[in-house]
């Protein structure tokens, strides 16, 4: 799930944010979202975390007030983005939060005790990392919501991204980017302004500057502080755009800059790779679950209480999955046991793939919240299937999903951005 992610501040040792002088206030509001603080010691633990990371990662040291620009601005994303999702629901409760920490001190075999000791000897707050986890899972949620279930794909989509994918080897790019994002509906000075920066970091990047420290430095994309790396991405997984752009460069290269409705892109093409053609199979899984309503917080508490208390009755070996999945599953599978039947790579909902495909054979997950209602799943076989047209129809619809998924949820974010209300006052003392 996506406390994984956050799971990786343990691997490398955390320095303390600074010591506050006793002249210096305990601490003091340095930006307004919506009505909502943002303080001085949430900036500076972000910021010294951030700062260890980098040295970690062998990267040249930033300017602070750079880095804490970049830092903050990613603060009022998730800060705005986590007051959407508590208006419209879907914002981790404290009891998942409590399963979610604990999974990431499984993961690092700790107890949450020893957890929060560990974070505290390493100078971070308890809390601070709580709310990295929880931003992780509300970003996830928030793109099911507001991208990945309105997405439409048509068959002749799909017909052409299977003659795309077939047999032929395909190529993957490493692109690095620096985003310049831009207003809905920019005025001419500010574009003007804003391609003349973007034109001066492309030729600074063409000149061998630094693109780690140009992205770092400039860049309002998620992946700024990673030095605007995308990681290896297939055609059909970068936005058409992109693909067009460093499509004839050669590694290290810079392409012109180019515009989207997120704002304007400087793309490095840092490295090119050949992948081979689809494997011949393909994993599949066949699962069962019960499956009840949680449209309302009280309900989905409800719910909630209610699959915990299953799994508890399955595990005891009180009650079969079967049984409790007649009686109580409100999915049209419950005359079946609950049986989903062989599930393929992208047949269901994120959510619940990902949960499923962490689960061993037998095992039964914690429940799980999709636009459904909550589930419980069991994990029945798994096994390989050969790769039939109707699967690479499959592959390719997914393939198309998570791509305009993508964009669909960037631009969601830009303009969450844009509507939110920000107050800085980073000049106060």
């Amino acid at each position: 799930m996506a406390a994984v992610a956050a799971a990786t501040l343990l691997l490398a040792p955390i320095s303390a944010p600074a010591q506050r002088s006793p002249a210096q206030p305990i601490d003091r509001v340095i930006a307004v979202v919506n009505q909502e603080a943002i303080t001085a010691r949430e900036l500076d633990s972000r910021v010294s975390i951030v700062q260890k990371q980098l040295r970690e990662q062998g990267r040249p040291p930033q300017s602070q007030d750079a880095l804490m620009r970049q830092v903050l601005e990613q603060m009022i994303v998730a800060r705005a983005q986590a007051q959407y999702a508590r208006e419209v629901g879907v914002l981790p409760s404290p009891s998942e939060m409590d399963r979610a920490v604990a999974e990431v001190a499984q993961q690092n075999g700790l107890s949450v005790q020893q957890l929060r000791e560990q974070l505290s000897g390493q100078g971070v707050a308890f809390s601070t990392f709580r709310d990295q986890i929880a931003g992780e899972i509300t970003a996830l949620r928030l793109r099911e919501r507001e991208a990945v279930s309105k997405v439409s794909i048509s068959e002749a989509e799909v017909d052409a991204q299977v003659a795309k994918r077939g047999g032929a080897v395909k190529a993957e790019y490493d692109i690095a980017q620096v985003l310049l994002r831009l207003p809905s509906d920019p005025d001419p000075q500010t574009l003007q302004a804003k391609t003349a920066l973007a034109e001066e970091i492309a030729k600074k990047a063409a000149q061998g500057g630094d693109f780690g420290e140009l992205a770092r430095e400039h860049s309002e994309a998620p992946e700024a502080l990673k030095g605007g790396s995308l990681g290896y991405r297939t055609a059909d997984r970068l936005p058409e755009l992109f693909v067009d752009a460093v499509a004839k460069l050669e590694p290290g290269q810079v392409a012109p800059v180019v515009k989207s409705p997120a704002g304007l892109h400087v793309l490095k093409l840092v490295d090119k790779r050949s992948q081979a053609p689809a494997a011949d199979s393909v994993q599949r899984i066949r699962a069962r679950h019960i499956l009840l309503p949680a449209a309302t917080p009280a309900e989905e508490q409800e719910a909630r209480h209610r699959l915990e208390e299953f799994k508890r009755t399955l595990q005891a070996g009180n009650a079969t999955f079967d049984a409790l999945a007649r009686q109580f599953s409100t999915d049209g599978s419950a005359s079946k046991g609950g049986d989903l039947g062989w599930i393929y790579p992208g047949e269901t909902v994120p959510d619940f793939e990902r949960a499923m495909r962490q689960l061993p054979v037998g095992g039964l997950s914690d429940p799980v919240k999709t636009q459904f209602g909550l589930h419980l799943i069991e994990v029945l076989d798994r096994g390989a299937a050969e790769n039939s047209p109707e699967r690479l129809r499959a592959a390719a619809r997914q393939s198309l999903r998570d791509q305009k998924a993508d964009e669909a949820f960037e631009q969601w974010v830009r303009e969450l951005r844009d509507r939110a209300y920000v107050e800085y006052r980073l000049e106060q003392s």
